[in-house]
């Protein structure tokens, strides 16, 4: 890291506390991230710091790789410690016994490695990408720093919390600085409308908000983008906005939505906007989200595999599985996997959730998101899985890199196609 007498402050101006942790008096640790998080706020123009209250760590081998690792390792080896609390997104290791998905052993032990390192720093291993569902949900103006897309875009538009995408390496220094540069959507300007949607479709599925998120975000690629929703008449539930939020980060790289009357920061459509014109119109229509649909072809030969996951499911969504799969089989040939966290699971698992599923021939995985998975194309390969059936529409955009032909389907239809074969 750069020496901290000629370090360029550029234009940061620090707190007396912020000038103590790159002197060094809160160790070495502080020290290299607090240098790391100037530069970073350097870059993006910021003129200070915003303490935030909880961090979102992303950390595992699949994602950080080998330097990753090492950095993890030195930070440990200073003895660093969070200084707000923190969790973890979810792993790329499911640790299951399930002989169609192995993965690599000496990566595994990285993994193990990865996690024992986050108990001395003070992170809890929450291996969730849902943590404003089980973990920790901050409250409509609270600054946080926060790792994964989809946590983001939540916390910024349902929760009307402060968080920008942040890096891995990024994260942790949050962690250990207990705050973060404020620039993007940490700042009033960035969280303004850009984009009026109004929404005529009936939306009766969490596939069709990952479709609305496909249909906003794909034509309009762009991170400080906030579509404005507008003309829904019902309460979403979070599954909902979480489906359509992981799926507008996806395939838009959006951090912000507001939903009318819905989100906090969008009592009206004026309010939304902060007072200023829209810079683009669209209106959704039934015909546009049944479109969605009709464009995912089945391609011939091979196996298929049914996935929910992408984000992780959530109580509810276990619960509406159980009863969806109930007294029937999986298809030979056929594979369904239901990715989750470990706090869902348990709580899964009391209420008989996980037994139902699994009597149908369910594989449940903790702690990973499907898409993430170590050695995912070679575990591809080797089931010679050709079609990736889902409901998830971040899943079936961003898997498409392990060479799957996606399918967006309804949820009934994903469990239909598990269970008879049928290709529909």
């Amino acid at each position: 890291m750069s020496n901290t007498t000629t370090l360029d402050q550029g234009t940061m101006r620090l707190s007396e506390e912020e000038l103590a942790m790159l002197r060094g008096d809160k160790g070495a640790a502080v020290r290299e991230a607090i240098e790391f998080q100037i530069q970073v706020g350097n870059f993006f123009g910021a003129t200070r710091f915003v303490p935030i209250t909880h961090a979102h760590v992303m950390g595992d081998i699949e994602v950080m790789g080998d330097g990753g690792l090492e950095h993890l390792r030195h930070m440990t080896d200073q003895h660093a410690s969070c200084a707000v609390p923190a969790s973890s997104n979810a792993q790329c290791m499911h640790f299951h016994a399930d002989p169609r998905m192995t993965q690599d052993p000496g990566e595994e032990e990285k993994e193990k490695d990865i996690l024992s390192r986050y108990k001395t720093m003070r992170i809890a291993a929450t291996d969730s990408c849902i943590p404003y569902q089980t973990v920790y949900q901050p409250k409509i103006g609270e600054h946080v720093a926060w790792g994964d897309t989809g946590t983001v875009i939540y916390a910024n538009s349902v929760l009307g919390a402060r968080t920008n995408f942040e890096a891995g390496k990024s994260s942790f220094a949050a962690a250990l600085t207990g705050r973060t540069p404020e620039y993007g959507f940490h700042l009033d300007a960035a969280r303004r409308g850009t984009i009026h949607v109004r929404l005529q479709a009936q939306m009766r599925d969490f596939a069709d908000w990952g479709a609305l998120g496909k249909i906003i975000g794909h034509p309009n690629q762009d991170y400080f983008a906030v579509p404005v929703i507008e003309g829904y008449d019902k309460t979403p539930m979070s599954d909902e906005l979480k489906h359509l939020g992981a799926s507008l980060a996806s395939y838009g790289s959006m951090a912000m939505f507001h939903m009318v009357g819905a989100t906090p920061e969008a009592p009206t459509a004026e309010a939304a906007f902060g007072g200023a014109a829209p810079a683009a119109s669209m209106t959704v229509t039934d015909a546009d989200v049944q479109a969605v649909f009709d464009a995912c072809q089945y391609k011939d030969g091979g196996s298929n595999i049914v996935v929910f996951s992408g984000p992780q499911l959530s109580l509810y969504e276990m619960q509406s599985l159980s009863e969806r799969f109930e007294g029937r089989r999986v298809a030979p040939g056929m594979t369904a996997v239901v990715t989750t966290n470990h706090m869902i699971y348990s709580d899964a698992k009391r209420l008989g959730y996980v037994g139902v599923l699994e009597a149908a021939g369910v594989t449940i995985l903790q702690g990973v998101c499907f898409y993430i998975l170590q050695r995912l194309s070679k575990i591809r390969e080797e089931n010679g899985w050709t079609n990736l059936i889902s409901n998830s529409g971040k899943l079936v955009n961003t898997i498409t890199a392990h060479r799957f032909n996606t399918v967006l389907r309804r949820t009934a239809d994903c469990v239909d196609i598990a269970c008879t074969g049928e290709l529909r």
